[in-house]
């Protein structure tokens, strides 16, 4: 019998998945109501000089894994400003265009979905 955590959106499952009788199959059968958890306490955002008028967004939902880039550091197009984990892949997102970094938006930890603006550029 093993025992897992899984999040739904937002909601927190405890569940415990064991072999089923006859089939050999899993089973997997809610644990005890999980008690509300609180949220891990996010790393600091990366300071904001202001935002900028490009904005790099995220092209699937995930979980913000790596800050590649720091507020004032110049980025070229194509180049990771953050690495989001979906899927159990590392994705990373892209500057759109060539600029500098304007603000960062999101901390590791966070969790982001598709379209969200997590960066921008001046």
């Amino acid at each position: 019998m093993k025992n897992y955590t899984i999040t739904v959106n937002g909601n927190v499952y405890d569940v415990t998945v064991e072999e089923g009788a006859g089939t050999g199959a899993p089973v997997a059968r809610p644990a005890a109501p999980a008690a509300p958890r609180a949220a891990a306490p996010a790393a600091p955002k990366a300071a904001s000089t202001g935002a900028g008028s490009i904005k790099v967004e995220v092209g699937a939902a995930g979980k913000v894994v790596k800050l590649d880039t720091t507020v004032g550091q110049s980025v070229k197009k194509g180049e990771a400003v953050i690495t989001i984990e979906s899927m159990k892949m590392e994705i990373p997102v892209a500057a759109p265009a060539d600029g500098t970094v304007a603000s960062i938006d999101v901390a590791v930890g966070d969790a982001v979905e598709a379209g969200k603006v997590v960066a921008t550029l001046n």
